[in-house]
């Protein structure tokens, strides 16, 4: 089975790693710069490293349609920032997942794969794909739906010890980023992490960076660049959260059972 995940920020690739682990062929397409904040456990960093490796699965950057099959042959994930239209009428998935989990009006329908799986708000099962996969922190984090949205984006990021918008970084302005400190750095609150233009943005809280956007990105003002998680704990910056890994496991429970169904029954009010 062939499936094409669009997006690798950090929850995309927390699919794409329970995928290939779990025997499929997975291709990523994603945008030449991509708003990523938790670039060691996304697979869009090998858009500027070249290669980049999660939990012992290594996705390369791919710049010809002739290299896919050469990274399933090697057990490796392409990763393209070619045209999405190419690589669907070249790959030809089985599977099409939006993992983007974007605020943006739906560009994508059931017609794009036998299998459609969207995740995140903004998605209507039975419409725009076959099942939609729950991304709010709670009882039905990672539950499949069927006929329906999911559960609006609230724009308030999950408790951590107490923290929630004091532990994430934002742009104060619009302009380049310019990186001081990096992931895995420890910081107290009041020390600068990184610069937007020609303003300093200051760590809100004490603890370790484990997620800042790359040097050079052009950030619009409000935009998220940063994440300082005030655990303390280094291996949360190199590794899957439990976020992603719920959110995983319910989009390999769709699949299967689309196989074991042999296709989804149309749910639906209204197609």
């Amino acid at each position: 089975m062939k499936i094409l995940v669009r997006g690798g920020g950090d929850l995309a690739s927390a699919v794409i790693h329970k995928l290939w682990r779990s025997g499929f062929k997975v291709l990523v397409c994603e945008l030449p710069f991509p708003s990523c904040v938790r670039l060691t456990v996304s697979f869009c960093n090998a858009i500027t490293e070249g290669q980049w490796e999660i939990e012992g699965a290594r996705g390369i950057l791919i710049k010809d349609l002739s290299e896919i099959d050469d990274c399933f042959a090697r057990k490796e994930i392409p990763v393209s920032t070619m045209p999405e239209e190419k690589l669907i009428e070249f790959f030809r998935p089985d599977v099409f997942i939006d993992a983007t989990v974007s605020k943006r009006a739906r560009d994508f329908d059931k017609n794009f794969a036998d299998l459609v799986i969207g995740l995140g708000p903004n998605i209507m099962a039975g419409r725009d794909a076959h099942v939609v996969v729950e991304t709010k922190r709670g009882h039905f984090l990672g539950s499949l739906i069927y006929d329906g949205f999911a559960a609006p984006n609230t724009g308030i990021p999950g408790d951590v010890d107490g923290f929630t918008n004091d532990r994430v970084l934002r742009a104060p302005q619009a302009g380049r980023v310019h990186q001081l400190r990096s992931i895995g750095d420890t910081v107290e609150k009041g020390e600068p992490v990184c610069r937007v233009g020609d303003e300093d943005v200051l760590a809100t809280v004490p603890g370790v960076i484990r997620g800042l956007i790359a040097e050079g990105y052009e950030a619009r003002q409000g935009l998220k660049i940063g994440d300082i998680d005030p655990r303390n704990d280094l291996r949360h910056c190199y590794s899957i959260s439990d976020k992603g890994r719920t959110i995983a496991g319910g989009v390999l429970e769709a699949i299967l059972h689309h196989l074991a169904a042999g296709g989804y029954p149309d749910f639906s009010c209204n197609d």
